[in-house]
């Protein structure tokens, strides 16, 4: 399965690729995408780039980052905003679309939801084998996606064993 996960954001917005077969887990690519202006063209610019990544990278489902909760209102609707047009970019490329909690996916990674975005970012170079620098934005975003491989992964053993098949309905 290979994976688009994202960290959404309304001036910087992490992508990063994984692919996972058979429990393992392979980098395809990652980067980040800087939008200038105001909200309005970030949000065109945003949806241009992440439509031409979906275009390079192929990827079979797009994972993001969804947070449960913000200080500020404004930003938190921003973010609703960038959110609108991932969801609208998987559905014109008729891709299926997961959203994970900061703590569902720092939990997944390191088995600690409240884990930093360094300790993440150093599970996520392990995890793939990345050397060198990698932006704490793209480290988010390939996290989201490994979340995601591992969560589709054992709701898929869940529904083969029929003794946990009500955990994975849930």
């Amino acid at each position: 399965m290979r994976v688009l996960g994202i960290d959404p954001g309304t001036q910087v917005m992490g992508y990063g690729v994984v692919m996972g077969e058979k429990g393992e887990l392979g980098h395809v690519g990652n980067g980040t995408v800087t939008a200038a202006g105001g909200l309005p063209e970030r949000l065109k610019e945003l949806y241009d780039t992440l439509m031409e990544v979906i275009r390079t990278y192929s990827p079979e489902v797009i994972a993001m980052e969804s947070p449960f909760f913000a200080k500020n209102v404004v930003s938190t609707l921003k973010l609703g905003q960038v959110q609108g047009i991932i969801l609208l970019a998987a559905t014109h490329s008729s891709l299926s679309c997961f959203a994970y909690t900061p703590m569902e996916v720092k939990s997944a990674l390191t088995g600690y939801g409240r884990a930093t975005k360094h300790q993440v970012r150093e599970m996520v170079k392990r995890l793939l084998g990345l050397n060198g620098p990698l932006s704490l934005d793209a480290s988010d975003a390939l996290a989201v996606a490994i979340c995601h491989i591992h969560s589709a992964e054992l709701k898929g053993r869940c529904r083969q064993n029929p003794a946990l098949r009500q955990v994975s309905e849930r």
